[in-house]
């Protein structure tokens, strides 16, 4: 089992869901985030003073998958985040060691679905 986590453009949500619906992944996690990497931040200007911007506005998906789920759910990730430009985001594939669904007990693969 794996957790797979993603950061990408807010922009980019409805095409990265579409592509995960088509490739029958449909149990996921959305937060609003902020944070910086290699796009590094911009600067803006109110009222005569300049503002540094470098944390930006992003958008975090987790997934919990079975091993076989993995790559499917990476590609489609991808497939709808990519444009090819600095801010695209990132994709982390952690182990995830145990899932439990509450509503049943269910254990292992058999939690995660």
């Amino acid at each position: 089992m794996k957790m797979i986590v993603a950061i990408i453009q807010p922009a980019k949500l409805p095409d990265v869901k579409n592509a995960l619906f088509a490739a029958d992944v449909r149990k996921m996690t959305v937060t609003n985030v902020i944070g910086c990497g290699q796009q590094a931040g911009y600067t803006e200007s109110y009222r005569g003073s300049v503002f540094e911007i470098n944390l930006l506005k992003k958008v975090r998906i987790e997934i919990a998958v079975n091993d076989d789920f993995v790559k499917p759910t990476v590609d489609a990730i991808i497939k709808g985040a990519r444009t090819g430009n600095i801010g695209d985001g990132k994709i982390f594939i952690l182990d995830l060691p145990e899932c439990i669904r509450i509503r049943t007990g269910e254990q292992g693969q058999d939690a995660i679905g």
